[in-house]
């Protein structure tokens, strides 16, 4: 009985996600979309909603043939002619106050660094990358020459600073940024808005989501597409692990190639202040104190991502080369679905012409979305990616799924073994988490994310 209502009750979830993702399609003006959620219910043999029968008569009344193109023809050119309009006034007002960013501006063909095939041999060998299949890469290294001195003067500067505090101050503070932080065991959205969040964020999660970050530079450089100058915009940056990720990955390009004059123009928008600060105190503290030094301009704004109508006369218009979201993607619905509705339009104001848009998203909360369990199928891999870029107005370039274990199903249980034989252990933050959040085993460096190259639809 208890298994009849289980399944009872998954069904009724599943209907629900469906029919919310029908009115979301609609509400976006998304019809392809909305059209392919609407067979799926059909397809489920769910009871249709008056919405969803609503649409299903539309489409059965569509108009047709030379008629509907026309028709067709004729809004889009209104809608174009409209949009140029616009984007004239927009580019009129962006000049007179964007100043800041004129020195910043990038080239018609900026210079490309070309593809080492020593370095990529290098990175290919330390990380002990495989190729598996088209879409399947598996990481089990680690370049310690770099890894290493970033990881231990990461954990000396959380350690200073905790080591500052009162006991009675560092332990309330440390078990309420923990109970906050694992909200995600749980596939709730944390605050991180405790005064300790961020020295528990870089702690726990911050060197492994840098070990991402620089795989999916090194792909970037390795397909040839990383330019000179850069201007990235990194949403919902936290700590700037974006710029972290490149930065190691161009400290380690020393003795293989001599870098041109990079220059990276980073624009942070990150809700939480703290993160933003501590971030940028390491920085300073860190990578500009390494000889090679990136040369990087930071902007700092902290906001609600969801407040975009403020944001979007302060973001500089077809201006940014590279737009990254890095595990920024909600497990709420409601959230998910506000939260594309503002990436939308910032792609499309303010990506340039040839710009892309970096994407990294946890394998397990991509199939989660859209209620599809992960197995080893290419084709309803390459289908769940498609209808996620579809809901964000984007086109595929390329992506990779990059995974420790080199399965797409996970390995549960098993996988501690499998990280105590096979994976690099996260030295001095190891040490670190045992002596502030009591953990009894080794932190490694594992993997478990799509990297998704994508650009705006023409």
């Amino acid at each position: 009985m208890s298994n009849a209502i289980a399944k009872w009750l998954r069904s009724k979830s599943a209907n629900w996600l469906r029919s919310f993702r029908l009115w979301w399609a609609l509400r976006q003006g998304n019809t392809s979309q909305a059209k392919r959620v609407l067979k799926e219910i059909q397809r489920s043999d769910a009871k249709l909603s008056w919405l969803e029968e609503l649409f299903q008569n539309r489409l059965a009344g569509e108009p047709s043939g030379q008629e509907d193109r026309e028709a067709r023809n004729y809004r889009e050119e209104i809608a174009a002619l409209k949009r140029q309009v616009e984007q004239l006034l927009q580019q009129k007002e962006q000049l007179e106050r964007e100043k800041v960013f004129d020195a910043f501006e990038p080239e018609a063909t900026p210079e490309i660094l070309v593809p080492n095939p020593e370095f990529i041999g290098f990175v290919t060998d330390s990380f002990q990358l495989r190729d598996l299949d088209e879409g399947k890469i598996q990481a089990t290294g680690i370049c310690d020459r770099i890894f290493d001195p970033f990881e231990a003067n990461l954990a000396d500067f959380v350690r200073e600073y905790l080591s500052k505090l009162t006991p009675e101050k560092l332990e309330h503070g440390l078990q309420e940024a923990r109970e906050d932080l694992d909200k995600l065991k749980r596939g709730i959205d944390p605050q991180y808005s405790f005064d300790l969040s961020p020295h528990v964020y870089l702690m726990r999660y911050f060197v492994e989501n840098v070990y991402c970050n620089y795989l999916a530079w090194f792909l970037i450089y390795k397909a040839g597409l990383l330019p000179a100058k850069l201007n990235i915009l990194d949403i919902a940056a936290g700590p700037g692990t974006a710029a972290y990720g490149l930065a190691l990955l161009l400290q380690s390009s020393s003795g293989f190639f001599p870098l041109p004059q990079m220059h990276v123009s980073y624009y942070s928008l990150e809700q939480q202040d703290r993160l933003q600060f501590r971030g940028l105190q390491f920085w300073r503290r860190y990578i500009e104190a390494l000889p090679n030094d990136t040369n990087a301009y930071f902007r700092f704004v902290t906001d609600n991502i969801f407040a975009y109508e403020r944001q979007v006369k302060k973001l500089p218009q077809n201006f940014f080369n590279f737009i990254v979201i890095s595990h920024c993607f909600f497990v709420d619905l409601v959230s998910r679905f506000k939260s594309y509705e503002t990436y939308r339009q910032i792609f499309e104001n303010s990506l340039s012409p040839e710009g892309y848009v970096l994407l990294i998203v946890q394998g397990a909360k991509l199939f989660i979305s859209y209620e599809t369990d992960r197995k080893e199928d290419l084709r309803q891999e390459k289908d769940v990616i498609a209808q996620f870029l579809d809901e964000l107005g984007l086109t595929l370039e390329w992506y990779k799924y990059i995974d420790s274990t080199g399965l797409r199903t996970p390995l549960g249980s098993e996988f501690g073994k499998f990280a105590r034989e096979s994976l690099p252990v996260q030295k001095s933050m190891s040490q670190l988490q045992r002596q502030y959040l009591g953990v009894k085993y080794n932190a490694h460096y594992a993997i478990d994310d799509y990297v998704i190259l994508a650009k705006k639809k023409s």
